[in-house]
């Protein structure tokens, strides 16, 4: 498959889905792919026009992580591994981290529909997803252990914060996965949806977000991510940054001005 196949880019409107495409492997990462991830993730950060981004995965499956038979995410995951030239000045563990969005956070709201298996690195970048919807079917698992590895693209740090962590202990440590309905009793989702509909309510919801001011979800997500973990009085410091430039903008006195004459906000982003 020609690297600039294996993900798809389709702009609708104010959103952009990005579809892991290498059906053959269970959409398997591969070096290309995630070059091509990271790239869009620049796009989706820089350009105003993108206000959600959707992540789903081609054929019956969403992903089922890293090719273990081929070894480069083992390599790229040793610390200052340089030596695997994947893509031209970058490092087989550069690709990893910025592709699989473990250095960085979108500004955007990026919502994943995980349409089928969700394991190893495909679950890891999940969590760095802000809403999800699984199709009935789906499986959630981190089975690296199984394999002599660790889960440590994120997940001992975020997984323990996004789902109870007895649950999340289990998850890393015996490699078993969840269903779609545990993982929804847990909160790793937020939706569960029939067999080929996580696309559709992810579109649903998605256009429901590119409806609003722009700046204001930009901040209120910004703001959720600063304030974290952190104790709670300087937690409500860093969310008072973001409330007071939002509540500053134009979006926020065209929002109340579209609101009093009963019609659409014309949002601008600013």
């Amino acid at each position: 498959m020609a690297d600039e196949q294996q993900l798809k880019v389709e702009r609708d409107g104010h959103v952009l889905v990005l579809t892991m495409n290498n059906p053959g492997r269970m959409n398997a990462l591969t070096p290309p792919m995630l070059t091509l991830m990271a790239q869009a993730w620049d796009e989706i950060d820089a350009d105003d026009g993108i206000r959600a981004a959707i992540l789903t995965g081609a054929g019956s499956a969403y992903c089922v992580g890293g090719d273990l038979a081929d070894g480069w995410m083992v390599r790229g995951s040793q610390a200052g591994d340089g030596s695997a030239a994947l893509a031209p000045g970058k490092s087989a563990g550069s690709i990893l981290t910025e592709g699989l969005l473990l250095s960085r956070s979108l500004s955007k709201p990026l919502i994943a529909a995980v349409n089928g298996p969700c394991l190893g690195g495909g679950c890891e970048m999940l969590q760095q997803t802000d809403i999800r919807i699984a199709e009935e079917h789906a499986t959630f698992g981190l089975p690296e252990v199984k394999f002599g590895m660790i889960a440590g693209a994120g997940s001992t740090v975020r997984l323990k914060r996004q789902i109870p962590y007895t649950k999340a202990m289990e998850m890393i440590l015996t490699g078993d996965p969840l269903t779609a309905a545990e993982a929804y009793h847990f909160g790793l989702v937020g939706h569960v949806v029939p067999t080929g509909k996580s696309l559709e309510k992810a579109r649903q919801i998605a256009a429901r977000i590119a409806a609003n001011g722009p700046l204001a979800v930009r901040n209120a997500k910004a703001s959720m991510l600063s304030s974290g973990w952190i104790d709670e009085e300087d937690a409500r410091k860093i969310e008072r940054r973001f409330v007071i430039e939002v509540m500053g903008s134009d979006d926020a006195k065209e929002g109340l001005a579209a609101f009093a004459a009963k019609r659409e906000p014309r949002f601008t982003g600013k």
